[in-house]
């Protein structure tokens, strides 16, 4: 009884390391490469943070001088050409400063020189670069003292994408097949494709008082921004 068990036990060790060998054998060998593809384009927008900072003792002076400030530059961006839906708030805010510095015979802070700051700052999207030199000189004019974060853009990279992933895709076939005949296997079908991009943005900061505009316009170069996509493929061997 105990030979007849332990021959249906060996058979079924046996059977079953068969039907590993077969699952192992049956796994399609594959290739993973990865591919990139870059295109350089010339900037036709840009977006820039514009604000009014104001101090003032007085908290409702603060306030309505603030306020005066920051419509006069809102007035100024929408003479210049700039398009009211292309002017947006991004922030304001209202918090105290002292500046009456520290009494180390008590530790308290003396409070003679507190005075109060207001800041508007509005987001504006220049669709015109030729003229970004002269309108900063005219918000600077206007009263801007805080300029800050010019981001440059293409507004449509929709044929750029489109360029960019056919020759992350080259790159990665031509890879691929390098790599195939190196290793002497020629390639299959492909298995499956991932991709990613990326679309770094060049800045250029300004900041600080702007109590009287600037002789000239500023000058400014969008210079150029870069398109970058990167592709995983996997490619069946045969």
């Amino acid at each position: 009884m105990r030979t007849k068990y332990f021959l249906l036990v060996t058979l079924l060790v046996f059977v079953l390391l068969l039907s590993a060998c077969g699952t192992a054998a049956a796994q399609p060998r594959t290739l993973n490469v990865s591919g990139n593809g870059t295109v350089s384009l010339t900037p036709d927008i840009a977006y820039i943070y514009v604000g009014v900072h104001t101090d003032d003792p007085d908290l409702a002076n603060a306030v309505n001088k603030n306020n005066t400030q920051a419509q006069a530059l809102v007035d100024a961006l929408i003479k210049a050409g700039v398009d009211g839906k292309d002017i947006q708030t991004s922030n304001f805010s209202v918090y105290t400063n002292n500046n009456g510095g520290f009494d180390k015979a008590t530790g308290q802070t003396v409070a003679n020189g507190t005075f109060y700051s207001v800041d508007n700052t509005v987001y504006v999207t220049i669709r015109a670069l030729n003229k970004l030199g002269s309108l900063l000189s005219t918000v600077v004019g206007a009263g801007a003292n805080s300029i800050n974060s010019i981001s440059f853009d293409v507004a449509d990279k929709t044929a750029a994408m489109a360029q960019a992933r056919q020759k992350a895709m080259t790159n990665a076939n031509n890879l691929a097949t390098e790599l195939a005949k190196t290793a002497g296997v020629k390639l299959g079908e492909i298995q499956s494709v991932t991709y990613s991009d990326n679309s770094p943005m060049p800045y250029y900061g300004m900041g600080g008082g702007g109590a009287s505009a600037p002789n000239a316009s500023v000058p400014i170069q969008p210079g150029q921004t870069q398109i970058s996509v990167t592709v995983s493929v996997t490619y069946y061997l045969k």
